[in-house]
């Protein structure tokens, strides 16, 4: 039985109002955020036209580079931005991610990563892992190759030398030495040397986020980090959590964080900025919105005398429509963006003025 183009639209127009079928949004909407319009282009088999954006934070200005190069090419947008993030994972001069990582308290340096997959739905991770420089990789082999999501300890290290990834001392010299320095301040009595003419102890709570959509609106994120500079051996923060680290939808976005981990865990936080996101805000207010749950989920011992929290959090994230964001609790924030633009240093969004 042959339809016309007003009796079908009728009929569809009628189906959605009854709830049966998602809503499309109309041309005046184009440039709202994605939403429930995004399962309805797809669902009525209207290829989805977008533009691909690679956003991390700002130690990721070499990688979004190299990610927004391979998803441009064809690439699947994961294994484009853990090839970005790989660079600063096997850099020994960025101490909070991979080799050279700042250790824990006991000079052993515990790594952390996770990354999810929009078009597959799949996610993967691993926390504590160590010998092994490139967490990224094997959260990624724990979603290829499990069924599993998180593997954590001696039982992702050995995973991981199952898979093929080599071992290897991810203790640098220069952060041996900065370990040496913090645990001869540690108590006045031992043995250790104080030079007092050393600069200020180094320490890091340091991240790489990488999120990333191609023109057809695929999403994938992904965090690695070394965690909290001399940690008590054991210690999980955020990066490997999924919702928290990092979380992504291919129906609405993405987002990431770096920071304080522990602050990030009791928001679920990425989670959080990617369900505000569905339900219609623009990545930056999403973003806000999700620093201000943190805010008034921070603890009182760690607020200063005005009530704000003591440390800085940021957050990164993507919009299924290529609009990105980064936004931090504390202004002077940036974060690395790559798009038909180039890569570049943006500065981010805040919810306190310094």
């Amino acid at each position: 039985m042959s339809v016309s183009r007003r009796e079908f639209l009728e009929r569809s127009a009628a189906l959605t109002a009854a709830g049966f079928l998602p809503r499309v949004p109309s041309p005046d909407e184009l440039g709202r955020p994605i939403a429930a319009g995004a399962v309805g282009a797809s669902a009525i088999g209207v290829p989805f036209r977008g533009r691909p954006v690679v956003v991390s934070s700002a130690n990721g200005i070499r990688g979004v580079k190299v990610a927004y190069d391979q998803i441009t090419k064809g690439t699947d947008p994961l294994d484009a931005i853990i090839a970005g993030v790989n660079i600063q994972e096997l850099d020994p001069d960025d101490q909070s991610v991979g080799l050279g990582g700042l250790p824990n308290e006991e000079g052993i340096v515990q790594l952390d990563a996770s990354c999810m997959h929009g078009p597959t739905k799949r996610a993967g991770s691993v926390a504590g892992i160590e010998d092994i420089a490139t967490p990224s990789l094997v959260a990624k082999a724990v979603m290829d190759y499990t069924d599993h999501v998180m593997l954590a300890g001696a039982g992702a290290r050995k995973f991981a030398l199952a898979m093929g990834f080599k071992a290897q001392n991810l203790l640098t010299e220069k952060s041996r030495q900065d370990w040496m320095r913090w645990k001869s301040r540690l108590n006045a009595g031992d043995f250790w040397l104080d030079h007092n003419d050393d600069i200020k102890i180094k320490f890091t709570t340091g991240t790489i986020n990488m999120n990333a959509v191609t023109a057809t609106g695929d999403i994938a994120s992904v965090t690695t980090t070394s965690g909290m500079a001399y940690k008590i051996p054991g210690r999980i923060g955020d990066s490997p959590i999924i919702g928290a680290g990092q979380y992504c939808d291919n129906l609405v976005g993405a987002a990431g964080s770096t920071g304080r981990g522990e602050a990030n865990i009791k928001a679920c936080a990425s989670f959080l900025a990617v369900e505000f996101m569905r339900q219609g805000l623009a990545p930056e207010a999403a973003l806000i919105k999700t620093l201000e749950r943190v805010a008034a989920m921070t603890e009182p011992r760690l607020l200063d005398a005005n009530g704000r929290p003591k440390f800085d959090l940021e957050f990164y994230a993507v919009a299924k429509d290529g609009r990105y964001a980064g936004a931090t609790l504390y202004s002077g924030g940036r974060f690395a963006v790559c798009d038909e633009k180039g890569p570049r240093l943006e500065s981010a969004a805040f919810l306190f003025k310094r």
